[in-house]
């Protein structure tokens, strides 16, 4: 279970993995040993799944999202598997979901421009056979982030830390 230091901890990290343990300690209340030991039970746990650098897309040429929301008649468990296995070989994709709804899975891309897209719709429909592809482009991003909101999170006491 994750106290509130735990959340404190979370919400740290999220902002800046880079912040060094002893000042995450310091921040939350708690000496460096007891706040790495934190740090990696949740690792452990499954709570932290990994540290990461973000890139700003115009920077590296990957600046067009693309949603794409595709239609399928193919509802099999060995259909899903093989197009998550097709979907995994693009790193233009993002995200991938399978959805509830009038749309069966949609997919998050980024690539450098129209063009680009073209080149990734046409090697996708060549390896798997889908009903309906739409897409839509993103015109401006107003909000992005990859921090989860902390807020729904059940919290303990806080635990004793020697």
């Amino acid at each position: 279970m994750i106290d509130r230091i735990d959340r404190r901890i979370l919400s740290i990290l999220q902002e800046d993995c880079t912040v060094p343990v002893a000042e995450i300690g310091r921040r939350v209340g708690l000496s460096t040993t007891p706040c790495w030991r934190r740090i990696q039970k949740m690792e452990e746990e499954g709570v932290i799944t990994g540290r990461v650098a973000l890139l700003d897309p115009a920077k590296i040429n990957a600046k067009v999202t693309a949603f794409v929301a595709i239609t399928t008649n193919q509802h099999s468990e060995d259909w899903l598997k093989k197009f998550a296995d097709v979907i995994r070989e693009f790193p233009e994709v993002m995200e991938f979901y399978r959805m509830a709804g009038q749309v069966d899975y949609l997919l998050r891309v980024a690539v450098p421009d129209i063009e680009a897209y073209d080149t990734f719709y046409k090697k996708l429909i060549a390896k798997i056979d889908i009903s309906d592809v739409s897409t839509t482009f993103a015109m401006e991003q107003i909000k992005n982030t990859t921090a989860l909101p902390l807020a729904y999170v059940a919290t303990e006491k806080p635990k004793a830390d020697t």
